[in-house]
């Protein structure tokens, strides 16, 4: 069947609307002829199924591929993703996302599209603000929003991103309040009364200490705050400081007994780690949302974060990994991937937080097949 290159298409006559639009859905019937994107005719005259021609001249596979790359960003990408999913079983059309994927046993317009495919290089960064561009373009229409990357030899990693909050769900059960714990009498302490506020406590160029036994017990085992340095001192990482000390649950005095004022602290903090008050912005959150956030060292990331801790004496595993990035972050491909295989070989979800100034956007990334 012959077609001809119309500036961005491929178009054939009337003959090819049943056979390749009402049999496979591909291309889009107008005026009576079937428009072709790129891909969608390379795959066609793959199989030997059209003959493509421009300006009376015929192109064979590979000269029709040379032309469609100078053509189109990307195009290569594109077709390497759109005839795995087509050789996968699935109807595929184009849309603002590069594809438009159908479930299976579904088709255009008889079901609707179950997801939102966009094709990237492991070469290229993808922004964040080209990713919540993308996302937000799926999720405004309930479709899935799928990252095929595509890595130098061709082989194709499937992501599935999505906000965890998007359904109101994204909360722990961590309810214990800090004013609660001056009733509590559940710790093995004498007097089992927790001491008057606010507990006093000494920074220690990158650590808090609160030397008060009774109040680091109960920080500990009752809230996971921190790390015991021994039996009556407990350790508190500057994150978990500044937000105690805007509880009013501790005062800060430094080295030479001097009381830090809020700023003052966080000024500290930040000629130790620059990034700090972005770190901050997203443990807070999070500690509202009754998460209990510790460090994600182990993991190369700033947090690991578990839905609740019953007991000290059997920690569960925490429920996902989180890494703060800012507004204008450039996902690197090859470490974002690194970074969610890591999550998933330990059964930890991987999420990226930001705060964007107007709300924080917490994405999840999810390693699937299709």
């Amino acid at each position: 069947m012959k077609a001809k290159i119309q500036g961005n298409y491929v178009v054939l006559g009337p003959e090819a609307v049943v056979a390749f639009y009402q049999s496979g859905y591909i291309g889009r019937p107008k005026d009576g002829a079937l428009y072709l994107r790129f891909v969608e005719a390379a795959y066609l005259l793959y199989r030997n199924k059209i003959e493509v021609f421009k300006d009376k001249r015929q192109l064979d596979f590979d000269s029709f591929l040379k032309f469609a790359a100078l053509s189109e960003d990307f195009f290569e990408l594109k077709y390497i993703v759109y005839k795995d999913l087509k050789e996968r079983g699935y109807y595929i059309q184009s849309a603002a996302t590069d594809f438009r994927v159908y479930p299976r046993g579904g088709s255009p317009g008889k079901t609707p599209a179950k997801c939102f495919v966009y094709v990237q290089s492991e070469r290229i960064d993808l922004p964040f603000s080209a990713l919540i561009q993308n996302l937000n373009n799926a999720q405004n229409v309930h479709k899935e929003f799928i990252l095929a990357v595509v890595d130098e030899e061709s082989d194709i990693t499937f992501f599935e991103i999505k906000r965890p909050d998007a359904k109101n769900s994204f909360y722990g059960k961590m309810s214990y309040s800090v004013p609660d714990f001056k009733s509590d009498e559940s710790i093995e302490s004498s007097p089992p009364l927790f001491p008057s506020l606010p507990v006093q406590a000494v920074l220690q160029k990158a650590r808090v200490v609160i030397s008060d036994g009774v109040a680091s017990k109960i920080l500990y085992q009752k809230a996971f705050f921190g790390k015991m340095l021994d039996e009556e001192r407990l350790q508190l990482s500057l994150v978990e400081a500044l937000y105690l000390l805007k509880q009013n649950v501790i005062e800060i005095s430094d080295l030479e007994s001097k009381m830090m004022s809020e700023d003052g602290f966080i000024q500290h903090a930040i000629l130790i780690e620059p990034d700090f008050m972005k770190k901050y912005v997203i443990y807070h959150d999070l500690k509202e949302r009754n998460y209990v956030p510790k460090t994600g060292f182990k993991f190369g990331t700033h947090f690991r974060v578990y839905q609740k801790v019953e007991s000290l004496d059997k920690i569960p595993h925490s429920e996902f990994l989180l890494h703060v990035i800012s507004s204008d972050h450039p996902f690197k491909m090859p470490m974002t991937s690194g970074a969610i295989r890591l999550a998933n070989s330990v059964h930890k979800r991987m999420i990226y937080a930001a705060d964007t100034g107007r709300k924080i956007e917490y994405i999840e990334f999810e390693r699937i097949k299709m």
